[in-house]
């Protein structure tokens, strides 16, 4: 099928952008990429901290800065304001970071309470910034039973909702109280392979779109109300 009428009439054409391979290329940071790490459960033998803590350690060695938060002392959302120390550090990590790792366990078929608390504490905006925009993610879980993906596939709809560039790969560690040694270190395994794929993907895209992520997440709709508002603006102004 062949479209022999190409013309728009319904698109502000000063607004509107035609990408390019070369609008996609930018120079190279010259700081290492800055990856947080979240986790979901407050248990002293935690498996998703745990799974967080290997995952770091890869990071670090691929040349990442890397920072896990800890959400012990974070209270529920609505019981203390944005001024909390622990919300104040959460928040100050996010806009810190240009890559995330979030690993939740299953409970009831879900993310914990612990780790939806992280998340609901994070505004989608601030000001004019948006904490996560553009910032790329790697979701995991942990399971006590078998192998389930109800928690990532939950990660990735609070992703997406987040804006946030969630990678193709992701990892699920089954009966993850059988994959540590007595030391808290992974066991190799097909699982421990698994979570090297992700960070190294995590890694790619993250230095692929850290320092272009405004161009990525750029928006002909929001350029257009950007554009209406200036102008009602100069109208006003002249009158």
């Amino acid at each position: 099928m062949t479209i022999h009428d190409n013309s728009l009439p319904n698109i502000d054409e000063s607004q509107l952008d035609i990408p390019s391979f070369e609008k996609c290329q930018s120079e190279a940071a010259a700081h290492a990429p800055r990856i947080l790490l979240l986790y979901g459960s407050l248990r002293k033998r935690s498996f998703s901290r745990l799974v967080v803590e290997e995952c770091a350690r890869l990071l670090s060695r691929m040349g990442a800065e890397v920072e896990i938060f800890n959400p012990e002392g974070l209270p529920q959302t609505d019981t203390e304001d944005e001024n909390h120390p622990k919300v104040q550090e959460l928040r100050s990590l996010m806009m810190w970071s240009e890559g995330q790792v979030w690993c939740s366990p299953e409970r009831h078929g879900s993310m914990t309470s612990i780790f939806k608390s992280q998340i609901d504490w994070v505004p989608l905006s601030v000001g004019s910034v948006r904490p996560t925009q553009g910032k790329t993610l790697a979701v995991m879980q942990v399971c006590g039973g078998s192998q389930s993906f109800n928690v990532v596939n939950q990660l990735r709809v609070l992703g997406r909702w987040m804006r946030m560039v969630t990678i193709p790969n992701q990892s699920s560690v089954a009966k993850a109280f059988m994959e540590f040694d007595e030391n808290d270190r992974m066991k190799p395994s097909p699982y421990y392979n698994r979570i090297v794929d992700v960070m190294e993907e995590l890694m790619k895209f993250t230095l692929l779109l850290r320092t272009n992520k405004d161009y990525f997440v750029d928006r002909y709709s929001e350029r257009v109300e950007s554009a209406e508002k200036l102008s009602e603006r100069v109208n006003q102004r002249s009158v």
